[in-house]
């Protein structure tokens, strides 16, 4: 047996996943964008939430910890460099930390830009990340607390990680970036091809994640930028677009 992820639609355009070990039967929420959808999915799967994970304070994120945590009595780990923003927090981790879900270990990685105390949660013998806000598929998160460069270091660690890992974003915003990224490199093959791709997942009501590191080395222009410089120059572009 191995992790099992359960992707749900939250909002808007948030997703969010929860991870189930069916050895130990604990359960994880990565954030909490919506309570009551999070519960229906616990309830149509037959699962416990034990733990909610956190990557980051913003209410689409955060904002459903105080339900869960009510209805279901689950723990909330959260980013150490956020106290005092994450409601219900019973553990603060940060880069080099380790949590668990039963048998299987997750390492957190500090990556600070969209906010000051952003973390991704890597589980690196399933080569699994949830990113939060950090990168999407062909797009990465605003800027809103840390600097331009603070989010290429970011990113540059994500990078880092095995090509065939697969990334967990926390929102469905893959059409729109595909059509800013084709404004930066309307000759790259492979960002022609995902765009096709993207369109016939959203045509069948489809998400569009995960998707593998080796794919966005690909196809991000954020991840293709090559240095801080060039990724502020990206970033301030998609601003405005």
């Amino acid at each position: 047996m191995t992790l099992t992820i359960k992707q749900i639609p939250c909002l808007s355009d948030n997703y969010g996943y929860l991870v189930h070990d069916p050895k130990s039967g604990e359960t994880i929420s990565i954030d909490s964008p919506d309570a009551n959808a999070i519960l229906e999915a616990l309830k149509t799967e037959g699962w416990a939430l034990t733990q909610i994970w956190n990557t980051h304070h913003h209410f689409d994120h955060a904002g459903g910890n105080a339900q869960l945590v009510r209805e279901t009595g689950c723990a909330v780990i959260a980013p150490a460099g956020e106290k005092g923003m994450i409601p219900g927090a019973d553990r603060y981790v940060g880069g080099g930390d380790t949590v668990s879900l039963g048998a299987y270990m997750a390492r957190v990685v500090d990556t600070p830009g969209h906010t000051l105390g952003h973390i991704c949660y890597v589980f690196d013998a399933q080569h699994i990340v949830f990113v939060g806000d950090t990168v999407f598929s062909m797009g990465c998160g605003r800027v809103f607390e840390g600097t331009p460069a603070q989010m290429w270091d970011s990113l540059t660690a994500l990078m880092a990680l095995p090509d065939e890992t697969m990334l967990y974003p926390a929102h469905e915003y893959t059409a729109d970036n595909a059509r800013f990224a084709l404004t930066i490199e309307p000759d790259n093959a492979d960002l022609l091809a995902r765009v096709e791709a993207v369109a016939a997942l959203r045509a069948a009501g489809r998400p569009t994640v995960p998707v593998s590191l080796a794919l966005e080395k690909k196809t991000n222009p954020f991840l293709r930028a090559g240095g801080a410089d060039a990724f502020a120059r990206i970033r301030r572009q998609k601003d405005t677009f």
